[in-house]
């Protein structure tokens, strides 16, 4: 066993708890032989011709040397099973915490991927987790505005990013399930929240999955018990944006401690043909969720836009407007013509914000403002 190695069991010593290690070997084949409470726990592991291995675990945190024997016990737990310091970090997390692991199978040459998309996917990944979150706490939320204090807890406190593995590039997403929770009173057991979210993500990918591919308008009816959300479809279409990618492949572990969820799969691929009927997904879930509206928006023009309809003289004239809707930045575009055109083009030469008021709707792929469209003119007298 090498140098990197030993630092290795040094490094999972930090994070892992004596309780953890303690409920791993019990989902296992190890036997407690004896336990002096608060103090230490020796187990052993049988075989069919004697033991294969026996341990002494510390469990008094407050000795001096406890790091070290500590250390000592997850280094001979590797070496029973001859497993790496991430695995057995891996295995050990994962007897009460959900693994959700997502592979990015691309062109990779020297196995690695540019830190932008790096960035991007992690950005992705969190907001996927809020997305479920948030429908698992209140099916009926706008996911617009604020959450629940449960929903918060879970993404500060419940959630970590694990050890990647090896193949094509891996995120290991690590949802601390707590400690073990007393059934209700009448008997049926309590699920954790991070177990729930997990569920209603599981679900929400292979439906958008399944729904890309062949959509099916009665969807919309049920889009809750489907674990779907406009969120969730678009933090899905966020992570396969890179052109390199050949397919995503989403797979959860479930832990080991707690009965795995009743969940259609647990191993998504979401390939290129999914990939091109994400966006009718989201496209109809945001229409669905989001009715059209008046509107008044206040932002900057980004973009003058002018359409030759190859009629005459026959042109439209629109504008891409950044502002924010619901408190999430958007770019929405509105058809303006004659004198409010030219005021949004003296706007946009003089870096000015705009006030415009229509119905917005989200249709062919984008926000839109239609219907009667009035821009207030009053910002260019400053």
């Amino acid at each position: 066993m090498n140098g990197t190695s030993l630092d290795g069991y040094r490094d999972i010593a930090a994070i892992l708890s004596p309780l953890a290690v303690s409920q791993y070997l019990a989902t296992q084949d190890w036997q407690l032989e004896t336990r002096d409470q608060d103090v230490k726990e020796i187990w052993r592991l049988p075989g069919e011709h004697g033991h294969l291995g026996r341990i002494m675990l510390p469990l008094a945190t407050d000795y001096v040397d406890f790091p070290q024997r500590f250390h000592d016990t997850l280094r001979a737990l590797g070496a029973i099973y001859d497993w790496a310091p991430a695995e057995l970090a891996e295995r050990i997390a994962a007897t009460r915490a959900d693994l959700f692991f997502v592979r990015l199978d691309q062109e990779m040459v020297d196995g690695t991927i540019p830190f932008r998309q790096a960035e991007a996917t992690l950005d992705a990944l969190l907001r996927m987790l809020k997305a479920a979150a948030t429908t698992t706490d209140d099916p009926n939320h706008s996911h617009r505005g604020r959450r629940s204090a449960a929903v918060t807890d879970f993404l500060e406190d419940d959630i970590r990013l694990g050890h990647t593995k090896q193949g094509s590039f891996v995120f290991t997403v690590v949802t601390r399930l707590g400690d073990a929770q007393p059934p209700h009173a009448d008997g049926t057991p309590a699920v954790a929240f991070p177990r729930r979210v997990m569920t209603t993500l599981a679900t929400g990918l292979q439906s958008a999955r399944r729904l890309a591919l062949d959509w099916d308008e009665r969807a919309l009816d049920q889009a809750e018990q489907l674990g779907l959300s406009a969120s969730l479809v678009e933090s899905l279409m966020e992570l396969t944006q890179p052109q390199a990618l050949r397919a995503l492949d989403l797979s959860f572990d479930w832990a080991a401690a707690e009965t795995p969820p009743a969940v259609e799969t647990s191993h998504i691929v979401v390939d290129r043909n999914a990939m091109a009927g994400l966006p009718r997904v989201r496209e109809r879930l945001v229409r669905n969720e989001e009715p059209p509206r008046r509107e008044t928006l206040v932002g900057v023009v980004r973009t003058l836009n002018r359409d030759d309809l190859g009629d005459g003289d026959q042109e439209t004239t629109s504008i891409v407007l950044a502002t924010h809707v619901g408190g999430r930045a958007r770019k929405v575009h509105v058809p303006l013509s004659g004198r409010e055109y030219e005021w949004a083009i003296r706007a946009h030469q003089s870096r000015l914000p705009v006030v415009v008021s229509g119905d917005l709707v989200f249709e062919r792929g984008a926000w839109r403002l239609t219907g009667t469209i009035t821009v207030d003119p009053r910002f260019l007298n400053r």
